[in-house]
């Protein structure tokens, strides 16, 4: 049987769902999170964003071919509360950007890498780096 298509699998953009959740969370880095948040949704108008996964996710919006749910082939970053002295981004394929400064860690069989950030000032650092990762998984993406 199929999954059930979501507004992440159709590219439909659910920004009332992330405010509430967010206005929800308690978190000692939520000013990190929202930083990044109206970050990610300025690099690139085709970028959208919903709940996935228990947190933030963004993915790209614009028409692309059917594909299989499980294929993930719009998701392009996730957020991870995880850990309390650091927001973490989920890159799922994250090992087929190009990341010449090492933003991305981790070395996962799955293709997933994970950025780390533990200020406002550490993302303002790492900007340019990480708008040229997603810019390039935008790019991509099967459309």
């Amino acid at each position: 049987m199929a999954k059930k298509e979501t507004n992440l699998t159709l590219g439909i953009s659910e920004p009332q769902k992330v405010d509430e959740f967010m206005s929800n969370l308690t978190h000692p880095l939520l000013d990190v999170m929202n930083y990044l948040r109206t970050f990610i949704l300025s690099i690139n108008k085709s970028i959208g964003e919903g709940i996935y996964w228990n947190a933030p996710t963004f993915y790209y919006t614009g028409k692309m071919p059917p594909f299989e749910p499980k294929e993930y082939k719009r998701y392009i970053v996730g957020f991870n509360f995880y850990q309390q002295d650091a927001i973490r981004l989920i890159f799922l394929k994250g090992a087929t950007a190009t990341d010449p400064t090492q933003l991305l860690e981790g070395d996962y069989k799955d293709g997933r890498r994970i950025a780390s950030f533990k200020s406002i000032e550490d993302v303002k650092k790492k900007e340019k780096e990480l708008k040229n990762i997603i810019k390039e998984l935008i790019k991509s993406i099967d459309k």
